[in-house]
C-alpha cells in the first residue's frame, strides 16, 4: 500500500488509513476523504482533538501551506466537523453498497442463525442497541466463530438505529451482519478510520463505551 506523511505529526501511513486535505480553486480546504480530488493534496494522521489543537496554535495553516506550496489558504472554521461528516458518510455509504451487492444481513433472527453457522465475518451494533440483544448476537458470534477469537465480538457502529435504518433503506436496523469477508474488511476499514478521527468512545453511551457491543437503552430490535 502507497505510503503518506501526516503534515502535522511527521508519521508515515498507508495512503488508505490518513485523511487527505484538498485545496480548491477559491483556496478553501475540504476534506478529500476518499482522495478522489484533482490537484496537490495534504495528508493528515492525527485525531479531531490534535487536529482542533493544531489549528488554534497556527501550526495546521503552516503545515498546509508547506504541503500546498502557498500562503493563499483559507482553512474553515468548522474543518473539524466537515472531516467527521465525510468519514461518517463514507462509512454509510459503504454500508449501502453492501447492501446492494447482497453481502449484509440484518434481522436479529436472521443475523443469529448465520452467526452459530460460523457464516458472520463482521457484526455490527447501532450505538443505542439494547444490551441483551447485542450480547445474545455476540454469544451466538463466539460459537460459530469457534477458536477464531478475531470475529467473536462485534463492534459498535458511532451512529443510531435511525441513521443505519436510513442509511440501508430498511426499518430499525439495530444490527448488521457482514457474510462476506471482503465485505466485512471494506466496512471494517470505513469504521476504524471514523473512530481513529472521532476518538474510540465519540457517539456512545456510556454502557456501550464501557462494554463493547452493549447499550443501557432497551427495545425491540431488528
Amino acid at each position: 500500500m502507497p505510503e503518506r506523511k501526516c503534515i502535522l505529526s511527521g508519521e508515515h501511513g498507508g495512503r488508505d488509513d490518513l485523511i487527505r486535505l484538498a485545496l480548491g480553486p477559491d483556496g478553501q480546504v475540504a476534506p478529500d476523504v476518499r482522495a478522489k480530488a484533482p490537484g496537490r493534496g495534504a495528508w493528515i494522521g492525527v485525531d479531531r482533538a490534535a487536529l482542533e489543537a493544531a489549528k488554534a496554535k497556527g501550526r495546521l495553516k503552516g503545515a498546509l501551506a508547506r504541503a500546498f506550496k502557498t500562503g493563499e489558504i483559507a482553512i474553515p472554521a468548522d474543518l473539524g466537523e466537515r472531516i467527521e461528516a465525510a468519514l461518517r458518510q463514507n462509512a454509510l455509504d459503504r454500508l449501502g453498497l453492501e447492501a446492494r451487492a447482497g453481502t449484509l444481513l440484518t434481522g436479529s433472527e436472521k443475523i443469529e442463525t448465520a452467526a452459530r453457522r460460523g457464516e458472520v465475518r463482521l457484526l455490527i451494533h447501532a450505538s443505542d442497541a439494547a444490551g441483551d440483544g447485542s450480547r445474545k448476537l455476540d454469544q451466538a458470534l463466539r460459537v460459530g466463530a469457534g477458536s477464531d477469537k478475531s470475529e467473536s465480538q462485534g463492534v459498535v457502529f458511532p451512529a443510531e438505529r435511525s441513521i443505519l435504518s436510513l442509511a440501508l433503506g430498511r426499518q430499525n436496523v439495530v444490527h448488521i451482519a457482514l457474510i462476506d469477508r471482503a465485505a466485512a474488511a471494506r466496512v471494517r476499514h470505513a469504521i476504524d478510520r471514523w473512530r481513529a478521527f472521532i476518538g474510540p468512545d465519540d457517539g456512545l453511551s456510556a454502557t456501550a463505551a464501557a462494554t463493547p457491543g452493549a447499550s443501557a437503552m432497551n427495545g425491540h430490535e431488528g
